[in-house]
């Protein structure tokens, strides 16, 4: 059977990716996560962009999987602080913090910054890597939105800039979108989408 490794540890991210690549079950193959293998140690991401980043990611767990790699990186980028937090978004204030001290580091960055310049992008790439073919491919995708002046709530499941980030098209929190809303302006399941065609042919 084909295999097709997803290399994220974030577990609600791993939740969303098995579902959007639910194609590719049905085409009879194997989506393994991170717990299927003994990875030793962790990918440095020093890329300067999210495209950078998934690929350091997507190779370094390929490599000691041996099967083609699914990864992804992502995040918040606020126009008013210069694309800021960008590819540090998971570590702004220097470190690996926590969703609430994501939040509360955003809010007071953004305390002087008023209504009608508060607007904002989510991002996400997506790469895959064939460790076979030593060949990547990847797709970006983002979603328009501003950042509020207080967050909808603190629990946040691994995913703090929702809390904040009020999306354009709805009008509406990102963590207060239905179902149907959030399937609409998913950016990780539309980069998925746009890869599963070539994943198909090279695994």
């Amino acid at each position: 059977m084909n295999k097709l490794l997803i290399a994220t540890s974030n577990e609600a991210k791993k939740i969303e990716m098995k579902h959007a690549l639910l194609p590719l079950v049905e085409k009879g193959i194997a989506l393994l996560t991170l717990d299927d293998f003994s990875i030793i140690g962790e990918p440095v991401e020093s890329g300067g962009t999210f495209e950078e980043n998934a690929k350091i990611k997507a190779q370094f767990y390929a490599n000691q999987a041996k099967i083609p790699t699914l990864a992804d990186d992502g995040g918040l980028m606020i126009d008013a602080l210069n694309g800021a937090p960008g590819v540090k978004s998971r570590r702004w204030p220097g470190y690996e913090a926590t969703d609430r001290e994501l939040i509360d580091f955003a809010l007071d960055k953004m305390k002087t910054i008023p209504k009608e310049k508060r607007t904002a992008q989510l991002r996400a790439c997506i790469c895959f890597f064939n460790p076979s073919t030593n060949e990547f491919v990847t797709n970006e995708q983002g979603i328009e939105g501003t950042i509020s002046e207080k967050p909808t709530t603190y629990d946040t499941n691994g995913y703090p800039y929702r809390a904040l980030f009020i999306v354009k098209k709805f009008n509406t929190f990102y963590d207060g979108l239905t179902p149907k809303e959030h399937q609409k302006i998913n950016h990780r399941l539309k980069a998925i989408q746009q890869l599963i065609p070539v994943i198909l042919k090279n695994v």
